[in-house]
């Protein structure tokens, strides 16, 4: 086995919280693995369920009864974690969600020149090697609100998951705030595990 000295020169942050290594001129970007996976409903302030319809490429806040969410067909999120070495971030974490017998993937794609939330069928991979449009930094949503967060969307700082209404519906989206320690309700998602299906 043998056994390469690397040198590496200056580091950089760069604008997407990504952090760099200088190696023969060229720059690196930070990578992301898999930890751990969390099985969570995923609340708006409204305690209502965010649930996915890919056939109708939907995702929204919606009012369901526990037998629905026993069914949990489009409503049981997995959040997984990632390990990285810019933790000042947030906690990475990516999504997915188990529709009858597929699994879809939620990312961002920009789309008439607007960042929007779509559901990919596939899996969510084990390493990332770089920047990723799958990637959200969880952030608590208040400094004295340790049970709801927020999720910054790791390519674009300031941009964060949030819902809006459409007819009647409150749509997933993702919204851009002015500051990151503004208080914005829209963007504000409570973790509830299948124990805890009622309002926290």
């Amino acid at each position: 086995m043998r056994c390469e000295l690397m040198v590496v020169c200056a580091v950089q942050l760069g604008e997407n919280l990504c952090l760099y290594f200088a190696d023969d001129d060229e720059l690196e970007c930070d990578a992301f693995s898999k930890e751990k996976t969390l099985h969570r409903f995923l609340r708006n302030v409204n305690s209502q369920v965010l649930v996915v319809q890919p056939d109708l490429n939907l995702a929204a806040f919606e009012d369901v009864t526990d037998q629905e969410m026993k069914s949990g067909s489009g409503m049981n999120f997995y959040m997984h974690c990632y390990k990285t070495t810019t933790p000042s971030a947030g906690m990475p974490v990516a999504f997915s969600v188990q529709v009858e017998d597929k699994s879809y993937y939620m990312c961002c794609e920009e789309e008439h020149g607007k960042m929007i939330v779509r559901f990919r069928e596939g899996e969510v991979p084990k390493d990332i090697p770089g920047e990723s449009n799958i990637i959200f930094f969880k952030k608590t949503f208040t400094s004295y609100s340790s049970k709801a967060f927020k999720f910054e969307y790791s390519l674009e700082r300031g941009m964060f998951l949030a819902f809006e209404e459409e007819d009647s519906l409150r749509k997933l989206i993702l919204k851009k705030l002015p500051r990151e320690d503004e208080v914005d309700e829209t963007t504000k998602i409570t973790l509830t595990s299948h124990n805890e299906r009622h309002n926290l």
